[in-house]
């Protein structure tokens, strides 16, 4: 596969950056709030959660005997993990919080090698489907930035706010249409910088949180103070580590398509106990669990570019922001409704090419289409009602509440009923 140049490697690296930051920020962003911390602990938590998303990303990056898939992939925050840490941080305490980290940690990268052995149960038709849900789940998620971030917001979808995504989206279709070579690649990046400069001659561009940020700082260790453990807590994180774990499974496969590369059980093994590895990081430096990014697949897509390179940059990037607070601080002035129409656009692209995958199934079997339908369905209805399962126990819920997981498990499921051991191998 043909290598680019460090410069322009630097520039896809900083695409890629830019494309999951709001989602890497989020997360200590809600946290941080429910739980009331100040703006110092504030500033700490995003900052080093940006660096430790950059370390974790290396970690998946770097392929060795023990860990590492050594696929094109980012990792960042699990969004799924944020209301149940707000209410370990609420219930008990901020330590204990990060003690359930560890422990789920641990518990990922001692698993790692009997959850490798899952491969199997995903013929393509179970990661066509799979897939095409992770991407169509996504959407509602780019169009509520698109509008401004909160739909019940009396100003959601106020006039700026369309005008500023729908803007990004068109100067990314422009360039898409129009350009040619390395600045094709970059179109999200172009969109993303249009779309901001737009969004400032109408004054939706603020540069207060880059005059208040500070100028360096260093991670530490146990930085809100040592963990402490309690039993239904590192369960809790367990399962939701679980729940990563089956998405992350998605997106490496998603990623090992785009590159037509194999991925076998060693591969995914390694995969997996990068993962681990980084929440145990996570929890040592008190910031979050770490899980592959599905946002950076359709980026991968649409710049073309494929090799590790670029996302070797953006693990660089993401951790020289994490230490340099006031440079960080510059990627928070984008909008979130040029962020959106970005993100619509990036979404988009990992559903097709989960239909893309489905394609290559025999659909002339009613089976297959049955697989596909049910599981597609499912995915979709939970995530759009989730308090389906608000009366089975928390626990349940933790798992049946995420359309993705939904997806994986009933795709799979209904394909082995369907087939039995033929499914194991079926297309």
């Amino acid at each position: 596969m043909k290598e680019v140049s460090h410069k322009k490697a630097a520039i896809l690296g900083l695409q890629h950056l830019l494309a999951m930051y709001s989602g890497a920020v989020a997360v200590p962003l809600l946290i941080g709030t429910a739980l009331k911390f100040n703006t110092t602990q504030m500033t700490y938590l995003v900052s080093i959660d940006i660096f430790m998303c950059g370390l974790a990303t290396l970690l998946q990056l770097f392929r060795n005997c023990y860990l590492g898939i050594g696929l094109p992939v980012v990792l960042g925050c699990a969004i799924q993990a944020v209301a149940p840490l707000e209410l370990i941080g609420q219930k008990f305490s901020i330590n204990t919080m990060y003690g359930a980290i560890i422990v789920a940690g641990i518990f990922v990268f001692c698993i790692a090698g009997w959850f490798s052995k899952i491969k199997k149960l995903f013929p393509p038709v179970v990661t066509g489907s799979l897939i095409t849900v992770i991407g169509l789940t996504l959407i509602p998620v780019a169009f509520q930035n698109m509008g401004g971030g909160t739909a019940t917001a009396k100003n959601f979808g106020d006039s700026k706010y369309l005008i500023t995504a729908f803007a990004t989206i068109l100067v990314i279709i422009l360039i898409e249409l129009l350009a040619k070579g390395f600045l094709k690649s970059i179109a999200v990046l172009i969109g993303l910088i249009a779309g901001t400069v737009l969004a400032s001659f109408l004054g939706m561009v603020s540069l207060t949180s880059v005059l208040q940020a500070s100028w360096f700082h260093l991670p530490q260790f146990f930085y809100f103070g040592k963990p402490e453990f309690e039993w239904s807590s590192s369960v809790t994180m367990i399962i939701i580590a679980l729940v990563s774990m089956v998405e992350s499974t998605g997106v490496f496969f998603a990623t090992s398509d785009l590159l037509k590369q194999d991925v076998n059980e060693d591969d995914l093994k390694r995969g997996y106990r990068a993962e681990g590895l980084a929440q145990i990081f996570g929890g040592i430096f008190n910031t979050f669990p770490y899980t592959t990014f599905s946002q950076n697949v359709g980026l991968l897509q649409l710049s073309g570019i494929k090799t590790r390179r670029p996302i070797f940059w953006a693990a660089g990037l993401l951790m020289g922001l994490g230490l340099l607070p006031k440079i960080g601080a510059i990627v928070t002035i984008i909008p979130i409704s040029v962020l959106g129409g970005a993100m619509l656009v990036m979404f988009t692209m990992i559903a097709v090419q989960g239909i893309k995958m489905l394609l290559k199934v025999y659909l002339s079997d009613n089976r297959n289409i049955l697989v596909i339908a049910l599981s597609v369905g499912l995915g979709l209805g939970v995530t759009s009602y989730p308090q389906i399962f608000q009366h089975l126990p928390q626990t349940v819920q933790l798992f049946l509440g995420n359309g993705i997981v939904v997806a994986s498990l009933s795709a799979t499921l209904l394909n082995l009923i369907f087939k039995g051991k033929e499914g194991l191998n079926s297309k």
